[in-house]
Order: C-alpha cells, then structure tokens, then sequence
C-alpha cells in the first residue's frame, strides 16, 4: 500500500519510517525541505516540498494513488484541511489527523474523521488507524506463543489499579506510557487517563485480553 505522510516532525518520520519497515511505499510532505533530514539516508520514499493541503503537491506525492494519509503536522487547521482534502477530493479510503485540540478532535470523530488528540497519541495508534490488521506487536517470543502489545483501554479502568487489570483480564502489564515516558507498574499502581498500556499475553487469547481491555472492569459490564 502507498501512503502519504504530511507532516515530517518527529512524529511523521517515525510513522513514515515505520511504515516502510512494514513494507508500504511511503511519501512525506513538508513545507521545510530541512525536515526531511529526520528521515535518516535510509529512507526510500519520496520527499516533497510542499503544502500537505495542497491538490498539486498531493498528486506529486502519489495521492492518486494512495491507500492511506495521515496528517501529522503542528497545526489542528492544516491537519484536518489535508484529510478532508484527502478524503472528498481524491477519495483515500483511510484517512487520520492528529489533532491537539481534543474538543475538536471530537467534532471531526463526528464528520467521519479519525483523529489522534495528542494526550493519547503514539505513531502505533496512527499505524492502527492507517493499516487494516493495526500495529504489529511489539515482539514474539520465538515460539510465537507470547507477545508484547499495546493495548486499546477503555476509559472505564481509569482509577483502576493495574493488579486489577491484570487479575481480570489474564494479562501482564510490562509497562505504561504516562506522558511520554514509561512507567513500570506495580500491583498497587492507578491507571490514569491517556495512559498507553503495554502489556504480556498469549497469542491465542489476544482477542480475550482485547475485548476485556475495551469493555472496563466486571462491575461495568453487569
């Protein structure tokens, strides 16, 4: 699949960059020639100059032919233009913003737009919006049987403590992202709101430990 980056700051290098080690063909547009560097020499994709919004600019980058866009730079305004762009005019089926304003993050939700507000936002979870399996997991053990993952959680263990988690859902909890740093955990430990949880589990029960993480505690679901 080609997918067009707009965007090229720390977090467009990293999902550009990520998403070629995947095997995608990958373009990345920025205003600022001097942003690509981030890229590294190793990067094969394209490089355009350019408005992210911009139609012309867009078909430099292979839009026509894209499968997916993500617009990821520092401004909400430029962002959502470039996805609507993306989406009605040239009809990319997956298509995400990364917004900072969570109050419009939540509008554009509405109008069919996902969007990433910063306070939850990694490259992993654009890589789930982006790709039709999601993000691959972290590591396998050789066997295949365990793997690292992050894992979506609903807002509903919010002030749930990680034991709890973990007692219910089967799960181990490797370690947290709270803030842009991580966070080894213990039993008695409080998960906080955008709290990105990383977590151990068998890969025959991913799709338990899943639905459990989605849905909240016990008491919540009776």
């Amino acid at each position: 699949m080609h997918v067009v980056i707009m965007g090229c700051g720390r977090v467009g290098a990293t999902l550009a960059q990520s998403l070629e080690a995947l095997g995608h063909t990958v373009a990345v547009v920025d205003q600022d020639p001097t942003a690509f560097r981030r890229l590294g020499s190793g990067f094969a994709g394209r490089r355009v100059t350019g408005v992210g919004f911009d139609q012309d600019t867009l078909r430099e980058a292979g839009i026509e032919e894209a499968g997916a866009f993500a617009a990821v730079s520092s401004g909400d305004n430029s962002n959502i233009i470039a996805a609507r762009v993306a989406r009605e005019m040239f009809g990319v089926q997956k298509v995400a913003a990364r917004i900072y304003d969570p109050r419009r993050a939540e509008v554009y939700q509405r109008l069919g737009i996902p969007t990433v507000a910063t306070v939850r936002w990694t490259a992993d979870q654009m890589l789930r919006r982006l790709l039709p399996s999601g993000a691959e997991p972290l590591w396998r053990d050789p066997s295949g049987g365990v793997q690292l993952a992050e894992v979506q959680t609903s807002v509903k263990w919010v002030g749930e403590r990680v034991s709890k988690l973990q007692e219910e859902t089967g799960a181990r909890v490797a370690f947290i992202t709270r803030l842009g740093e991580a966070v080894l955990p213990e039993a008695a430990t409080v998960l906080q709101e955008g709290d990105l949880v990383h977590v151990i589990m068998r890969t025959d029960e991913v799709e338990k430990v899943e639905a459990a993480f989605a849905e909240g505690p016990e008491e919540s679901r009776s």
